[in-house]
């Protein structure tokens, strides 16, 4: 039996009720969960104007150690070769002047992939590539992109995964292999780790990380989306004993992770998707990490506020985000973050609805930051450090004054609404980022 989720008129009549209520003067709701799972979740703000939140200055050039100043040179070496590899598969449909549709026939994109062509096309009208390249153009910047690999510490097998996912964008987009057959090949996970972990960009951004949970002293933490444990890893170095809960939305993830930390005490495992209610039954954490994970959250605020009420008063958030979509992504992870086939609730419910783009930019995750209720914002590398060029940051923020609790708000919407539409979860957040345009 096909599943019936709630109209645009059924998720405005929860908003007008809700912003019915006493104290509550702007709402937005949003669908979370998918198919029988989908859930109505509900923001909830006073309206009072958020002021622009502070963020503490990093100390100078603290992630670069050196070693970090060939990172802008080799990056611009491995998006070279990944719009060159687009411009070859996009021009061999000899559709370029056509628009972004008839390119993606031309492709037989899958529907779910679409969105990747247009970024593919946005690509090379920003880096001016009206002709394809030559072969030779495009063999050299291969080897270029091979030669950037090992100066930025990958390993082999991530070279492989590159190489591969770039001579496969045909095939991929067809969505005749998958990119997760190219990254876990074998069953492995020395590309991923290699990603993740196995270079230098990552190692930097994995101390960082650590060094902010650690200087908590923590006695109990989260990590969401903890994946091949590559951040995990870290942590674990540098805190002593703690009770460290990795969860991740795979059991694939998990089991391979029972395996990894076997020999570590105080570690448990659970599953927790970011974007279904994360509601655990456990005691408040003090920590709770999330590296490269949270621009799977189909809206930021709300995983946001969801997670600021996993933390004990006082506790702090660590995260680790790309805020850049470079053209090496658009040619291969970001085939990780297209819909699932079938998928009833495709894309995004935030300020990235309808704009063909996966990661918000530094500023937006301070605003984020800031609008869902956390203070003491740090952010590094600083925009002065090479390690800058990588678009990737880690974002410290600490839970700030306690909100009102949603229950007195859920109970009073249960008398007032059916029962499909009473919401699943409310979350109260200093404001609300919202672009109204898309606002049910």
């Amino acid at each position: 039996m096909p599943v019936e989720l709630p109209s645009h008129d059924d998720l405005r009549l929860v908003r007008r009720t809700l912003e019915a209520l006493p104290g509550v003067a702007e709402t937005e709701v949003l669908l979370i969960g998918d198919g029988p799972r989908a859930a109505v979740s509900a923001l909830v703000s006073d309206g009072r104007p958020l002021p622009e939140p502070p963020v503490a200055a990093s100390p100078p050039a603290r992630l670069d150690d050196g070693g970090t100043r060939a990172v802008p040179g080799c990056l611009a070496a491995m998006e070279r070769a990944a719009v060159l590899a687009i411009a070859h598969t996009v021009h061999t449909t000899g559709s370029l002047r056509d628009g972004a549709e008839e390119v993606a026939d031309a492709l037989q994109a899958a529907p779910r992939h679409r969105w990747i062509v247009r970024r593919w096309l946005a690509a090379l009208a920003s880096e001016n590539l009206p002709a394809p390249p030559s072969r030779q153009e495009l063999a050299r910047a291969m080897r270029d992109l091979d030669a950037a690999r090992q100066e930025l510490g990958y390993p082999a097998e991530m070279g492989r995964f590159f190489q591969t996912a770039l001579r496969s964008l045909p095939r991929l987009v067809r969505d005749e292999i998958s990119l997760q057959s190219l990254l876990f090949a074998g069953g492995g996970m020395t590309a991923a780790r290699g990603n993740y972990r196995d270079n230098l960009i990552s190692r930097h951004l994995n101390r960082a990380a650590a060094e902010a949970v650690a200087a908590r002293a923590p006695a109990r933490v989260l990590e969401i989306g903890a994946g091949v444990g590559a951040t995990t890893d870290a942590v674990l170095a540098v805190v002593g004993e703690v009770d460290y809960l990795f969860t991740d939305v795979s059991a694939f993830f998990l089991d391979a992770a029972r395996e990894r930390f076997a020999h570590r005490t105080g570690v448990r495992y659970a599953l927790l998707d970011v974007n279904a209610p994360m509601a655990l039954d456990e005691q408040p954490f003090d920590v709770v990490l999330a590296a490269n994970v949270l621009h799977n959250a189909r809206h930021a605020g709300r995983t946001l506020a969801a997670i600021r009420e996993l933390l004990a008063p006082g506790g702090t958030l660590v995260l680790i985000e790309s805020c850049v979509e470079h053209h090496l992504v658009s040619a291969s992870m970001h085939f990780l973050m297209s819909p699932r086939a079938g998928a009833l609730l495709p894309g995004f419910a935030d300020v990235r609805q309808g704009q063909d783009r996966v990661f918000l930019g530094r500023t937006e995750w301070i605003l984020q930051l800031a609008a869902a209720g956390y203070r003491d914002l740090r952010v590094e590398p600083a925009p002065e450090d090479p390690l800058a060029a990588a678009g990737q940051h880690v974002f410290t923020a600490v839970r700030g004054e306690l909100h009102p609790g949603p229950t007195p708000l859920l109970s009073k919407a249960a008398e007032a609404l059916p029962p499909h539409l009473v919401p699943r979860e409310i979350h109260t957040v200093d404001a609300l980022i919202t672009d109204r345009s898309h606002r049910p």
